[in-house]
């Protein structure tokens, strides 16, 4: 998996759905600290980061975005997969019988 900073990740994840106008791309956010599973205590002044992973099956991709930079990213990110979703899902036309 390829850690990325967020705006080439945001890049990456429009090519992903660019080459996959028929196939499917899934993304996962979670709440991370970034830290180790091995340690022994939470660290209290660490603030939490949201980490962004996408794949398409074969490409996997993440980026972590810290909160103050969130609300920007998020912004970037529906546009991204609004674009894609607008080709993907046009409606069918209806034929009349006669």
């Amino acid at each position: 998996m390829v850690l990325l900073e967020p705006d080439p990740f945001l890049s990456e994840l429009h090519k992903m759905y660019e080459r996959n106008k028929s196939g499917s791309v899934w993304i996962t956010m979670k709440r991370s600290n970034m830290k180790p599973r091995k340690a022994k205590k939470p660290d209290p002044t660490r603030e939490y980061v949201c980490l962004i992973r996408a794949n398409d099956g074969k490409r996997h991709i993440s980026t972590t975005v810290s909160p103050t930079q969130y609300a920007k990213f998020s912004q970037s990110m529906v546009i991204i997969m609004k674009g894609a979703m607008a080709d993907t899902l046009k409606r069918k036309e209806k034929k009349k019988d006669k």
